[in-house]
């Protein structure tokens, strides 16, 4: 009975049948026009784009009269719908490059934390920001330049280096995203590699209450408070390793959490708990939390 065995022959091959391409098979489908109501998704910008963003801020820096008349409009509506409060504002240098680490709950977390200083800060932004040409010119004229996130973007983290090096200040949020609702993120150890290769200062802050301001595209009153710590110094190294750069990054998040629990941020916003008595570094065993950083862990009065 072995002749009546039949060996099962493969599918014809179809010619005309394109090879699989896993890049292109996880690409989301295009949204065809014809259907009502169906928004095209833009583009993201491509590498050669972006550096002509980041040159800019590197060599022009922010756009005077677009920043100025921002930061006049601004500055005055957010003390007056947001009821806002700056605690810490001495410990925050006026000369020199500074580096500003901070959590982050909203897209106005920059705006808040620019009302520390006098001097125009700069902050990474997503890529997906600058798609539409005249939001990335906008955003590119008040100091934000792109990061492509989720990957090592050293472009980024060159032109943060280079505006550090012409003696002006970056925002970072080390988490790397906004985070919300709950506590504070896990940081990652990008900061830290910053702080070491620039020798910069980095000034711990706190943002609270800009998580609460918004409800889809309605902008809601509520008291919105940035709070500053001492700034840290770290010894300059030209290529630190990634422990390194971690072991920094360790040394910095909880002088930004101590910001973050002054101000509540462990009990409103659900975040991680700490004993408020710790806060005052006259209370707290061996000089404060975490080896005593000197993180601007004092009562709020004694930050102002």
């Amino acid at each position: 009975m072995a002749h009546d065995l039949q060996t099962p022959t493969a599918p014809p091959l179809v010619e005309d049948a394109p090879l699989a391409d896993p890049d292109i098979a996880a690409r989301p489908a295009p949204v065809p026009a014809s259907v009502p109501g169906a928004r095209r998704e833009r583009p993201d910008l491509d590498r050669d784009e972006r550096l002509l963003l980041h040159e800019r801020a590197t060599r022009k820096g922010v756009n005077p009269l677009v920043y100025w008349v921002v930061r006049a409009f601004f500055q005055p509506f957010f003390h007056v719908y947001f009821r806002m409060r700056r605690i810490g504002m001495p410990h925050v240098p006026k000369h020199g490059p500074v580096i500003f680490a901070a959590n982050h709950r909203s897209f106005l977390d920059p705006f808040v934390i620019g009302a520390l200083s006098r001097r125009p800060l700069y902050f990474v932004a997503k890529k997906e920001l600058f798609r539409k040409p005249l939001q990335g010119w906008f955003l590119n004229s008040l100091g934000a330049f792109p990061i492509d996130r989720g990957n090592a973007d050293g472009d980024a983290m060159s032109t943060a280096r280079a505006i550090l090096e012409r003696g002006d200040c970056v925002v970072i949020f080390p988490e790397g995203t906004r985070t919300r609702p709950g506590g504070i993120g896990s940081p990652k150890r990008g900061v830290g590699r910053l702080a070491l290769e620039s020798g910069a200062p980095v000034v711990p802050v706190a943002v609270h209450g800009t998580s609460h301001i918004r409800t889809k595209w309605k902008i809601r009153p509520h008291r919105v408070t940035v709070r500053a710590g001492r700034p840290l110094r770290f010894p300059q190294v030209d290529d630190p390793t990634a422990d390194l750069a971690r072991a920094v990054t360790a040394r910095i998040w909880p002088c930004v959490e101590l910001q973050w629990n002054a101000l509540g941020g462990h009990t409103s916003e659900r975040g991680i708990g700490v004993d408020r008595a710790l806060l005052d570094v006259r209370l707290a065993p061996d000089g404060g939390l975490h080896g005593g950083a000197p993180s601007g862990n004092v009562p709020d009065r004694e930050a102002r």
